[in-house]
């Protein structure tokens, strides 16, 4: 990964709707973020900072605690610092990002992502260069800022953030016992946590089962639609070997027209971050196909429209380009 220079993104601290940037379902919900780590070996590790006793104001991301640290974020905002020991900046901006935070008392956490021992956190977050700050909002991504960033700037940056908290009602804190002090999350309803629990089992099929149910009961449900769409994605995926999904590739660039082969590989871009790509693979499909390849194709595109999120700003480009092949 490159490490381009300071570029903050504050306007997008106002703007809530990157829905579809982090796959919540991709990583499973273990249990809830630990303490501070230890300080950091002589080999280039992440630098440590804060003492022994002090509420886990800093925690390291992983794949294991990323859901609760999602969750966390319907109390108070966590703010990911996506870093590798290869890019100069890192330990500066992580230092500076802890000095900071550890300033506001509890009213938001750091989140420190080793992104070479963990990829699937910046592939989830669609990072392309580190060090990469991202605030997590009631589960919303916001960015913030790529590159080197000193305390001033990313003060100035968490100012805006938690003004954005407080207008959506995110104003916990953590206390001296580690614990946000707001009550806990109201529990999902009761399908929905059945395919929760389905998904951290590995049992897609009864995931699928518990949404459509969800679904017959409330067609409305916006929630259990996008779960049913993420969960039909990993259940796809997870037939795939890794040289079966190579194959799929080569089929899909020696033949066009063949719908198999350019599904996969739409599932494939988007599994990995790459929306845009597998949206507009099936929209190239069904502008150069007709009959019921073309209606297959349609049908999927608007399932995974559901599974990124339909408010998301790449589903309503993508809608754009399909209206254009439809009509």
């Amino acid at each position: 990964m490159s490490s381009p220079g300071y570029r903050p993104t504050p306007a997008a601290a106002s703007q809530l709707n990157l829905r579809g940037a982090v796959d919540l379902s991709s990583l499973r919900r273990p249990a809830p973020p630990q303490g501070p780590p230890a300080p950091a070996a002589a080999d280039g590790g992440a630098p440590q900072g804060g003492d022994a006793g002090q509420a886990p104001l800093r925690v390291d991301a992983t794949e294991t605690n990323f859901q609760d640290l999602v969750q966390l974020s319907a109390q108070i905002p966590v703010l990911f610092l996506l870093w590798s020991r290869y890019a100069a900046e890192s330990p500066g901006v992580l230092d500076a990002a802890q000095r900071v935070v550890e300033s506001y008392g509890g009213r938001l956490v750091l989140a420190a992502a080793d992104v070479d021992a963990f990829p699937q956190l910046a592939q989830a977050f669609q990072v392309e260069a580190v060090p990469t700050a991202v605030a997590v909002i009631k589960g919303q991504p916001v960015p913030l800022f790529q590159g080197p960033a000193d305390d001033e700037q990313i003060r100035n940056l968490i100012e805006e953030l938690l003004k954005v908290a407080a207008a959506n009602g995110v104003t916990g804190s953590i206390g001296d016992a580690g614990q946000a002090e707001d009550a806990e999350p109201a529990p999902l309803p009761p399908l929905h946590q059945a395919a929760v629990d389905a998904i951290e089992a590995g049992d897609y099929d009864a995931a699928v089962a518990a949404y459509k149910q969800a679904l017959l009961e409330q067609p409305a449900d916006a929630e259990a639609k996008a779960g049913l769409a993420q969960v039909e994605l990993m259940a796809r995926l997870e037939k795939l070997t890794a040289p079966e999904a190579e194959a799929l590739r080569g089929r899909a660039a020696n033949d066009p027209d063949d719908v198999e082969a350019q599904l996969g590989v739409a599932d494939l871009d988007i599994a990995g971050g790459h929306i845009e790509d597998g949206f507009n693979r099936i929209i190239a499909f069904i502008g150069r196909n007709f009959g019921p390849e073309r209606e297959t194709a349609r049908v999927r595109l608007l399932e995974l429209f559901e599974g990124v999120g339909i408010k998301d700003e790449r589903v309503a480009k993508a809608r754009q380009g399909l209206a254009k092949v439809l009509f």
